[in-house]
């Protein structure tokens, strides 16, 4: 089908109205380009006052793609309304991404549309301010709100299309629930128990106890594995997640066995509202992992790895630590200091006894006395200081496990 023109030289697409858009000089609009991230804030304010679905911190992987979005849009609509020749086309194509990302995500289709309708409030109140300040004539004002409508009503309905392209496919509905309800699960902050309950009731998805997230590398063009129907997926994500009913039942320790050899991180248990705290050290695990920190072959387990993954959090200090707490061991070579940090750590770990650390190690017990005597050495006795026997552990296995396998 064939692009109609606009009154205003604007090519539109069929199906969109007339569109007063490239109408407005840009003496009117250059005042107000500037004021395009102060604008996106308080829209973003107002959706997030009004709106518990989009009730996101802004420095969440969400709050950062509902700004850019918002932000977008702003100037979007200002290249618009000053150009005579845009094109809607390319518009259309980007808002019609947001609304079938919303449903992909399980969002309600009435968020997005009075998300929208917010953000025109916001921008008609600022135009009204930017009349005065600037004396724009009522007929430029005029033209500037109508404008902002039909600029609104037409990515509204973009979206919308969006929208019901995914939601409107062959048994979607009932994958629409269970993408939002995947995605109430692990929303950042605590999750509303009673909202999940009913919406886990609409599903036929029985309502745990406690759930366990897991993330999952990227399956690029792989089609993603059949899971159980307790397991809620979201493979749509750039990192995507699993959710796992009462992860410790014995009914249910076997649900992933369908992902086989993928590398994926189960994040802790936690309960029902929590989420989002499984699926924070899920994905923490999981770039570890494939990073070569900890043990990566096949599903990786949280709980098994709590020290590396609390310590991988506050590394830029551990890493300042190193030098002034254990600084004799830099004066070694790579090789010297390898086995007295892992002789060390051991000795340490099975409560100072020397020869349970050479059974670990697979050395001599005198070999572990002779390094522990030269580490004494070193450090003049200092090692012997109770007060410092959790610090020691906490470096010690940091250096071993996030620190040592930079070194070459």
């Amino acid at each position: 089908m064939s692009e109609r023109t606009g009154a205003a030289g604007v090519r539109n697409a069929p199906g969109v109205p007339e569109i007063p858009w490239g109408t407005l000089p840009p003496e009117v609009i250059d005042p107000i380009r500037p004021y395009v991230d102060d604008v996106a804030h308080e829209m973003i304010d107002w959706i997030r006052q009004r709106i518990p679905e989009y009730s996101r911190p802004l420095g969440s992987n969400y709050g950062q793609k509902m700004w850019g979005a918002i932000r977008q849009a702003v100037s979007d609509f200002l290249v618009v309304v000053s150009s005579p020749d845009a094109s809607w086309e390319p518009l259309r194509q980007i808002y019609a991404e947001i609304g079938a990302y919303e449903a992909r995500k399980g969002r309600s289709l009435e968020s997005l549309q009075t998300a929208m309708r917010l953000c025109g409030q916001v921008a008609a109140r600022r135009f009204t301010t930017d009349a005065a300040r600037l004396d724009w004539p009522h007929e430029t004002l005029g033209r500037l709100i109508e404008a902002l409508f039909v600029f609104l009503d037409a990515i509204s309905e973009a979206a919308t299309r969006g929208y019901a392209s995914v939601h409107d496919r062959p048994g979607s509905q009932r994958e629409h629930l269970r993408a939002r309800l995947h995605a109430m699960l692990t929303g950042d902050g605590l999750a509303d128990r009673v909202a999940i309950t009913q919406l886990a009731r609409s599903t036929g998805w029985g309502t745990p106890s406690t759930i366990a997230v897991v993330a999952v590398r990227s399956l690029g063009d792989q089609a993603p594995p059949l899971l159980p129907p307790p397991v809620l997926a979201d493979w749509h994500s750039q990192v995507p997640s699993l959710v796992v009913p009462d992860p410790d039942s014995p009914g249910h320790r076997d649900l992933l066995a369908a992902l086989g050899g993928t590398p994926a991180a189960v994040g802790p248990t936690v309960d029902l509202s929590r989420g989002s705290v499984s699926l924070h050290w899920a994905r923490r695990a999981l770039e570890l992992a494939e990073a070569g920190k900890i043990p990566g072959d096949g599903l990786v387990r949280c709980v098994d790895h709590l020290p590396t993954l609390v310590a991988s959090v506050g590394l830029d200090l551990i890493e300042a630590a190193i030098p002034q707490r254990l600084g004799p061991l830099l004066e070694l070579t790579p090789n010297q200091r390898r086995r007295l940090v892992s002789t060390l750590l051991t000795y340490l770990e099975n409560g100072r006894n020397a020869a349970a650390a050479a059974q670990r190690l697979n050395v001599h017990t005198q070999t572990v006395r002779y390094r522990l005597s030269s580490l004494e050495e070193l450090f003049s006795g200092e090692l012997n200081d109770p007060g410092r026997h959790l610090e020691l552990l906490l470096l010690l296995h940091s250096w071993q496990h996030l620190v040592e396998p930079h070194e070459d």
